[in-house]
């Protein structure tokens, strides 16, 4: 049955093909003088910041460097860019890189304009929730890897270490108002990095498709993406300069962006947050992989049997040779496989010095600060549930 109320709002304008960054030189820009936000070595080692430098100054627009977002990025570097912004007049905020640097782009570009600290208008934990009271500068995405969807979703992730909260947040004004989605941008992604991001925007289209959210479209997309990935992830893994492969993962990475725009994530992605914000060296992707396992598993044995099973159709499973009553289980295996075919079947949380100790802080952390997400789950999850649920991954 088709769900009968539901809004789509999706008003970034994507520019997406490979070869497409040269038109940030011609494109109509929302301001004329830009901070960039960048992180880690390879926009630079790459030559990717200098060649935005170069198009922005063809069209007349003026930049500004702001270079130390890490992978999980922290509240400090949010409040420490956008007095950047302030100090040098930018009236644009351009987001260069993975999502850490997209999602940083965003929240900056709120504090560029409004009083305080951020986490007075994030929602959850001990943060505020207070309403921002100016909208944020216009954001321009401009993406290297192929996991967030942050160019085509309003949210943003960012971690306060002062109180070990790592949470998302967004609303109608942090769209990006442009986003350049260029594939060759991601052919020197390393294979681990490829494959985590990659399952990332699995994981986002997934948890979609399951969500009390999901409506006709997110649907769509959410089942597009998983095919996409399922067929082709492990081909940009093992070659990564396959453009091809590489052009169907970055838009299956977007396509997962618009499904969290219109649909959500699910309490999957509260517990992994709950897991990098207590060890901020753990890659999101790696986490939610670990994770996943045991999380749907357990999902599948209580709720939505034919989600499910389209899951693992799209993915190539043969569900028929499945009993009824084990069909579901058909996506965990598909899932198996997946993993398996992008080389991290030997992952284990103790790789990042993460045991099973830690399972009941984890829980209270993951409710606590990302709770809403347990609101939407198909199925409602009690404490002693989630704990369960890490118990079995953690024992892995």
């Amino acid at each position: 049955m088709i769900k009968s109320n539901f809004n789509f709002y999706v008003p970034t304008n994507i520019i997406f093909g490979p070869g497409r960054l040269k038109e940030l030189a011609t494109i109509k820009l929302p301001g004329k003088k830009a901070l960039i936000v960048i992180g880690g070595k390879s926009v630079k080692k790459y030559g990717y910041i200098n060649r935005v430098e170069d198009y922005l100054k063809k069209n007349n627009v003026e930049s500004v460097v702001f270079d130390k977002i890490q992978p999980n990025p922290i509240l400090n570097h949010v409040m420490e860019g956008a007095q950047l912004a302030k100090d040098n007049d930018c009236d644009f905020v351009i987001g260069l890189g993975g999502g850490s640097s997209i999602d940083s782009a965003k929240s900056i570009a709120i504090m560029a304009t409004n009083p305080g600290n951020y986490w007075d208008y994030v929602c959850g934990g001990t943060a505020l929730c207070k309403p921002v009271p100016n909208d944020p500068l216009p954001i321009v995405a401009i993406t290297t890897t192929a996991g967030t969807g942050t160019e085509a979703d309003p949210w943003t992730v960012i971690t306060n270490m002062k109180t070990e909260e790592k949470i998302g947040y967004g609303y109608s004004k942090t769209f990006p108002a442009i986003s350049i989605v260029d594939p060759e941008l991601m052919i020197t992604v390393p294979k681990n990095l490829t494959a985590f991001q990659g399952m990332d925007a699995f994981f986002h289209s997934v948890e979609g498709y399951l969500s009390k959210n999901a409506q006709p479209s997110s649907d769509l997309f959410a089942l597009e993406t998983v095919g996409l990935i399922s067929k082709y992830l492990p081909i940009a893994v093992n070659d990564g300069e396959n453009i091809e492969a590489r052009t169907a993962v970055a838009w299956a990475n977007t396509s997962a962006g618009i499904v969290e725009s219109t649909s959500s994530c699910i309490s999957h992605h509260s517990m992994e947050h709950a897991l990098s914000a207590l060890h901020p060296m753990l890659p999101h992707g790696a986490g939610l992989i670990l994770l996943s396992v045991s999380y749907f598993s357990f999902m599948a044995e209580r709720v939505l049997p034919e989600r499910f099973i389209a899951l693992a159709r799209i993915m190539g499973e043969d569900v028929n040779k499945y009993s009824s009553s084990e069909k579901p289980m058909a996506f965990i295996n598909a899932l198996k496989k997946l993993i398996k075919n992008i080389g991290l079947s030997d992952l284990r949380f103790s790789d990042y010095d993460i045991y099973n100790d830690e399972k009941e802080k984890l829980a209270d952390n993951a409710i606590d600060t990302m709770g809403g997400l347990f609101d939407v789950d198909p199925y409602k999850l009690e404490k002693k549930d989630v704990i369960e649920i890490y118990n079995t991954a953690l024992d892995k």
